[in-house]
């Protein structure tokens, strides 16, 4: 079971000269030292100004930027996130920020271990929330606490999917559910646009703006990749897809999915593709992704 006790690192959140989306910013510790107590430590590499990417715990926000492609409501729920940290008159030049007033913010990350692609998947707070919090401290997150972090922030706004995995602690991931089917009922944000549990695909623009649909991110990357093989020449449907390019050593698109906290799937079996329509077969409120490693 997954311990619900987090790693608290203080520092900055840093956006000028960065892509920030929906679901990731940039941090700069004050301690960079305390990364190493995280689980997959050694796959963070900090950049030349100390910053590293993060993954928010729970959420998955609309595609700003996958390669060249985005999402719709990409660029909107990027912004609120952004305003809601206290960032304003933000400049950009294309997805990348050129300016912003204040330069940082000072905040705080609550983090056990680092993703695959060495981002610490955290929870971030900002303001007396997280001034309260002791540097270094391992601290439990309760619902309370949880209910005070940016990532609740835009569940709750429908700025986000709920996205989580079995790396979320189960309590966790109860609070957030909750805040996700509320939104959901009143079809705020991604809610009132979502496409997920049937879609048709027929080329990027199906997925993209202007007029493409909305469905979620991490879906709209696999489908994203399998249109990159098709115009490569593959012909095979999504799933069949999924499954091919997951026997290479090198990449795994085929994520394991808990179905209601009992079945474990893989995330082809859960498509259904008949022509260009394409059906999503779960509630994307019942679904838990098995964490890689």
């Amino acid at each position: 079971m997954a311990s619900p006790f987090y790693l608290t690192i203080k520092g900055k959140f840093v956006i000028a000269d960065k892509e920030p989306d929906g679901d990731s910013v940039r941090f700069i510790a004050d301690d960079s030292d305390l990364y190493q107590e995280l689980q997959r430590n050694y796959r963070i590499k900090p950049s030349r100004d100390r910053s590293v990417q993060l993954r928010f715990e729970g959420i998955d926000a609309p595609e700003v930027h996958y390669g060249r492609y985005a999402q719709p409501l990409g660029d909107e729920t990027r912004d609120f996130l952004l305003k809601k940290m206290g960032f304003a008159k933000i400049k950009f030049q294309g997805d990348r920020v050129q300016s912003a007033d204040p330069d940082t913010i000072s905040g705080v990350i609550l983090t056990q271990a680092a993703d695959v692609n060495g981002r610490p998947i955290s929870y971030a707070l900002i303001g007396k929330n997280a001034a309260q919090l002791e540097n270094g401290d391992w601290t439990q997150v309760e619902p309370e606490l949880l209910r005070q972090t940016l990532n609740f922030l835009m569940m709750a706004e429908g700025r986000a999917y709920y996205t989580v995995y079995t790396s979320t602690p189960r309590s966790h991931r109860q609070v957030l559910r909750e805040a996700a089917l509320a939104a959901r009922e009143k079809d705020l944000g991604v809610w009132a646009a979502d496409s997920t549990s049937i879609f048709r695909l027929v080329d990027f623009d199906s997925i993209t703006p202007p007029n493409g649909q909305l469905i979620l991110p991490k879906l709209f990357r696999r489908c994203t990749d399998y249109l990159k093989a098709v115009a490569d020449g593959y012909s095979g449907n999504l799933a069949d897809w999924l499954e091919g390019v997951s026997l290479q050593r090198s990449r795994n698109e085929n994520d394991a999915v808990i179905i209601r906290d009992r079945t474990q799937v893989s995330l082809s079996s859960l498509i259904e593709q008949y022509n260009s329509q394409i059906a999503f077969q779960e509630d994307l409120l019942d679904i838990t992704f098995v964490e890689k490693t």
